[in-house]
């Protein structure tokens, strides 16, 4: 006798959006521990974020505490994005509370692209970002966004049918 098991994964954008949500979340609170983004920058930020992440854009997004005299990261939380997978239910967000309000710091946002963005030509990506009223203007970085001189750890999954965000804190 054999076992097999099939499962498909039918999210929608209503999916992403909830996934996104918990995500969110956290931002904000980071935002307002640090005491680095105002509530109309954050909301900027998810805007953006959220149209690339419904149109699968995304294969990740960061956000690091960084100092001003060199640029040194001292803290940083990386989301990656699962489309497949198989989680049906979420974490809550939250376990922010080691996020302070530094002096000499600042706040960055990082995304990384999935290769259906790539694919697109540098005017469909102008077109992209006119037709959805993107709030920010996004530009290229040589940052090291894998954080390897900090410690990290697996934080929450946040998921709504197979759509998953996992939480990878640094510090």
């Amino acid at each position: 006798m054999y076992n097999t098991k099939t499962s498909t994964n039918t999210y929608t954008v209503i999916d992403i959006r909830k996934t996104f949500e918990n995500f969110e979340a956290d931002i904000r609170t980071i935002a307002r521990r640090t005491n680095k983004w105002s509530t109309e920058y954050v909301d900027k930020i998810m805007h953006d974020i959220i149209k690339l992440a419904e149109n699968n854009y995304l294969d990740n997004v960061s956000i690091a505490l960084k100092q001003n005299s060199n640029d040194h990261t001292l803290r940083a939380t990386k989301f990656s994005i699962n489309a497949d997978g198989n989680a049906t239910d979420s974490a809550r967000p939250g376990q922010n509370n080691d996020w302070e309000n530094i002096n000499n710091t600042y706040l960055t946002m990082y995304l990384s692209y999935s290769s259906k963005w790539h694919g697109l030509s540098e005017q469909q990506k102008k077109d992209f970002q006119t037709n959805n009223y993107f709030r920010l203007s996004w530009s290229a970085t040589t940052d090291d966004t894998s954080f390897s001189h900090l410690s990290s750890g697996n934080a929450q999954l946040y998921s709504s049918k197979g759509y998953e965000l996992q939480k990878t804190n640094f510090k």
